[in-house]
């Protein structure tokens, strides 16, 4: 019978175990305990793990099998959503306000008790962010944060972390522009974690983890894409002139 391995919250470089150890099921818990530097976050996502757990657990470490993942063009755009992009309803930016992103993520949802989205991991992710290593894209409404989506990047991986709405279709329009952006510079994947309905419906697809860490292994040989994002000049999914630039 495989033992969870506790990390040492002291010792940042502590590895982790292999991924391999990690328990079938509930989702491929793998380690708990640590801490959540950056260095520690980091090491996780380049080896397939990730943190998840609710308020009052130690931290636990997941390497699910399988794996749901965006493969480049698998994104399903509905007939509405297109409209709705190339009518420019909604200004998107990114890397604007990623903090408030997370916020917005952790608020209370009708059809969750509670969330993992900690104060703890708010303060640990928006420091990635500042390192060039996590982003966001914003949904606004007339000045408003009304949805987006946030993840880290590595290289050629983007780790999906969450998204969120409060008008209708903001978090797909946050990851369209996302995912479409990510393909043109070159991304492999975007990593959901766990799949569900409502990212079935998006296009994800589940691969197992041995196929997920050969893919994210390649996609780490990548050219790291750091610092402060921006769209690319002219960029805008579904071929519509939307408004683009910080809100007000």
């Amino acid at each position: 019978m495989l033992r969870l391995r506790w990390l040492d919250d002291n010792l940042t470089e502590e590895p982790f175990p292999p991924v391999d150890e990690a328990m079938d099921e509930p989702n491929g818990l793998l380690a708990v305990g640590g801490d959540l530097s950056p260095e520690r976050l980091e090491a996780a996502y380049r080896n397939g793990i990730f943190p998840w757990y609710g308020q009052g657990q130690p931290i636990l470490w997941w390497s699910p099998d399988p794996r749901a993942v965006f493969l480049p063009g698998d994104l399903h755009v509905s007939r509405t959503l297109r409209r709705r992009l190339r009518r420019g309803e909604y200004t998107v930016t990114v890397d604007t306000a990623f903090e408030a992103v997370m916020r917005g993520c952790a608020a209370p949802r009708e059809d969750q008790d509670g969330t993992w989205i900690t104060p703890e991991m708010v303060a640990a992710y928006t420091d990635l962010h500042r390192r060039g290593r996590a982003h966001s894209v914003e949904v606004w409404v007339e000045g408003r944060l009304a949805g987006g989506i946030y993840g880290v990047a590595l290289h050629g991986a983007f780790f999906g972390e969450s998204m969120y709405s409060r008008v209708p279709d903001a978090s797909k329009v946050a990851i369209t522009w996302l995912t479409e952006q990510l393909w043109h510079w070159g991304f492999h994947f975007l990593d959901c974690q766990l799949n569900n309905p409502h990212l079935a419906r998006l296009g994800a697809r589940e691969i197992s983890r041995t196929e997920y860490l050969r893919r994210l292994r390649t996609a780490l040989t990548t050219p790291h894409r750091g610092g402060r994002w921006q769209w690319d000049a002219g960029f805008h999914p579904g071929g519509g002139g939307g408004r683009r630039g910080a809100a007000a």
